[in-house]
């Protein structure tokens, strides 16, 4: 019986431990979901001052982008064409210099 009595006071003990834990999460969630509401309403009041001015940077902003992206495809496209053994060599040496730093970075829980 005295058995029976340790395992249910273990399973109760990792019961109030875990609903202590799920309180502690919950609550930084709620503080953090108050925290991310102002920041949105902050990023609206500062961007959103009149007349749709908020979409209109909103706008403005992915064209700039979308021009960037097109205007860095076309310089790599004439790399490419131009000098393609150095193209192969810069992304093989960024391909490994990504898998170098994942596996450093990773950590010893993975392996």
């Amino acid at each position: 019986m005295s058995r029976q009595r340790d395992i249910q006071d273990t399973i109760n003990g990792v019961g109030e431990r875990v609903s202590e834990r799920v309180r502690h999460y919950a609550d930084e969630a709620a503080d953090h979901a108050g925290t991310l509401a102002e920041r949105g309403r902050q990023f609206r009041r500062r961007f959103g001052q009149k007349n749709g001015q908020y979409s209109r940077r909103i706008a403005h902003a992915a064209e700039d982008m979308a021009d960037e992206a097109n205007y860095q495809y076309r310089r790599l496209r004439r790399q490419v064409k131009r000098h393609p053994t150095a193209t192969v060599a810069i992304v093989a040496g960024t391909v490994g210099a990504f898998f170098l730093l994942r596996h450093l970075l990773r950590g010893d829980d993975e392996d």
